[in-house]
């Protein structure tokens, strides 16, 4: 598997202004996706039917072990993953706590989050409307996190996860 979808920010930036030019509209959608369930797919799926290229913004290792206390899958098995599913333009990795500086460089039309925000909750809301951006809560009922998962393996009696 090729890592074809995936660019360094600045990189990312330049294929963006392209796809603008065409009068595509962007959407991003961001997280850890460090162990894959059907709410991601479900979540990305959703975020791409808001606009024609859908960004994906991975949390670093660094950033997603700040945010979590873990790391599943190592950032180059999840740009793999990410990059594996149709539904998906491009992927980039930021090192933040938040997506701002993502947002900033790519100002996508569209800033996607899961139905466990709101519109109001989204903690990257000033941002967005900064730049004249929208939020779209996509993606459906939150049924499924990774933190769930693996609560439900460690009580089940599983030593291991995954």
């Amino acid at each position: 598997m090729s890592l074809s979808k995936f660019y360094p920010l600045e990189e990312l930036k330049a294929k963006i202004e392209s796809e603008r030019r065409q009068n595509k509209k962007i959407a991003l959608a961001n997280g850890g996706f460090d162990l894959i369930h059907i709410g991601h797919i479900r979540y990305l799926q959703a975020a791409k039917r808001t606009a024609g290229i859908l960004v994906v913004a991975l949390n670093s290792d660094n950033s997603l072990k700040k945010l979590k206390g873990r790391t599943i899958i190592p950032e180059q098995g999840r740009i793999r993953l990410i990059s594996s599913f149709e539904c998906v333009d491009y992927v980039t990795i930021f090192d933040d706590d938040r997506v701002n500086r993502v947002l900033l460089t790519l100002k996508p039309d569209f800033h996607c989050k899961g139905s466990d925000y709101t519109v109001d909750t989204v903690p990257e809301r000033e941002t967005v409307n900064s730049y004249g951006g929208e939020i779209a809560i996509v993606g459906g009922a939150k049924i499924r996190s990774t933190s769930w998962i693996l609560e439900e393996i460690r009580s089940s009696g599983h030593k291991k996860a995954v």
